[in-house]
């Protein structure tokens, strides 16, 4: 009974143990089938931002290679262009004036002047009938042409002070004015003199104070704006040009009225010219450039110029060659002219220079010429008598030859 109890047993785990690795067999098959498709699956997902990535890749090169043009500029810009001290937006249908206020310090104002401030600005606030934008702008301070007319004004000084000097020395060395006019014309010279180190002062201090790129000043600015709507009429049309006229002119005016409403809180404003309307533009736009690169500069050197073309060198080389060469020939004829016109003045310094000895020697050929009528001995003596007057060589060896050619035409007698 035993044997055979024990032998059912075994067979029982046998057939058990055949079961359990059948179903661990069949578990192991589906857990490599949905691992299979997990992994198809993943495949599928990481494939489709590929090929998304693609996408948003060539959208980005198409993208980076678009080619930017003027109107994309100033769409970028938002602004039109500058004309009649406005700003022309949106192709015409909105402009904008700006006027620029300068600011009061209000808390060194007593408290009276602050309760007039206070109502002051009330007073603009309750007047205002239109939109308004208060724009504030920080600036570096530039102070280039400040440095720049303090030192004309110091070489102005400086020259007056060198002429008051002289003119002190001068009249210290003449001896004809009185110690109180002197002293009096030295304490003018030593006031000028205290101006001109003071103006020094100011330069190198200023000078120092331009190495400091800390150094900010805020501008105040209120924007009004005037839209073309405003200008349409059911029974007439407008042209362009007479609606930026037309803009102009309310704008003009309300420009003044606020510059009026804030003359009552000691606030005074000017409205902006196109000129300070385009620094104003350049500077909002380019902020780090505007510090070290200001809109005159930029200006001048024609930053504003998409291109430039140049001729050709040897073109340039033969225009060159021809102002050469008609500059030379201008100089070489002034020259000609001037030494001919020279010529006959020279002969007649020369002339005038030896007037006297050409009067003997006329004189001595007129005598031997008519020595037939006046007699040989009287013309021989006049004429050696002119031979001792004559002081010079080469007039006294002519007078020579006069007397030697009459004493042969008396030998021949």
């Amino acid at each position: 009974m035993n044997n055979m109890d024990e032998n059912t047993i075994s067979q029982v785990l046998m057939i058990v143990l055949g079961v359990a690795i059948v179903i661990l067999a069949v578990l192991c098959v589906i857990f490599i089938v949905l691992k299979m498709k997990d992994n198809k699956g993943k495949k599928k997902s990481e494939e489709k931002p590929i090929t998304d990535t693609n996408k948003t890749k060539k959208k980005s090169t198409i993208g980076t290679s678009q080619v930017y043009n003027k109107q994309s500029i100033l769409d970028f810009m938002e602004f039109d262009g500058v004309q009649d001290n406005m700003i022309i937006q949106k192709n015409g249908r909105r402009y904008l004036m700006v006027v620029e206020c300068q600011g009061v310090n209000y808390d060194l104002m007593s408290s009276v002047e602050k309760v007039g401030v206070e109502e002051g600005f009330q007073q603009f606030l309750n007047t205002l009938r239109h939109p308004i934008q208060i724009y504030i702008q920080t600036r570096t301070i530039n102070l280039e042409n400040s440095i720049s007319n303090y030192k004309a004004r110091v070489r102005d000084i400086e020259n007056r002070y060198n002429q008051m000097n002289m003119q002190f020395n001068r009249m210290r060395e003449e001896g004809i004015y009185t110690e109180q006019e002197l002293r009096e014309y030295y304490f003018e010279l030593t006031k000028q003199r205290n101006l001109l180190e003071y103006g020094k002062d100011i330069v190198a201090n200023t000078e120092k104070m331009s190495l400091n790129k800390n150094i900010l000043n805020k501008k105040y600015y209120v924007v009004i704006p005037y839209f073309s709507e405003e200008a349409i009429n059911e029974n007439e049309k407008y042209d362009k040009e007479e609606i930026r006229n037309m803009a102009f002119s309310e704008l003009y005016t309300k420009s003044q009225s606020i510059i009026r409403t804030l003359s009552s809180c000691s606030i005074s404003g000017k409205i902006l010219s196109s000129k300070e309307l385009i620094e104003l533009l350049y500077v909002a736009y380019n902020r780090d450039e505007s510090e070290v690169f200001g809109i005159d500069k930029a200006i001048r050197a024609g930053f504003d110029n998409l291109y430039s073309t140049s001729p050709d060198v040897y073109e340039k080389k033969v225009a060159a060659l021809d102002k050469m060469i008609n500059d030379r020939a201008i100089d070489l004829a002034n020259e000609t002219i001037e030494r001919v016109k020279s010529r006959p003045e020279q002969i007649a310094k020369e002339k005038e220079k030896n007037l006297d000895e050409l009067v003997r020697r006329m004189a001595a050929i007129v005598i031997d010429e008519n020595r037939r009528y006046v007699g040989q001995d009287v013309a021989q003596e006049a004429i050696n008598e002119l031979e001792n007057s004559q002081e010079g060589g080469n007039s006294n060896e002519e007078v020579k030859e006069v007397r030697t050619r009459g004493r042969k035409k008396k030998t021949v007698n």
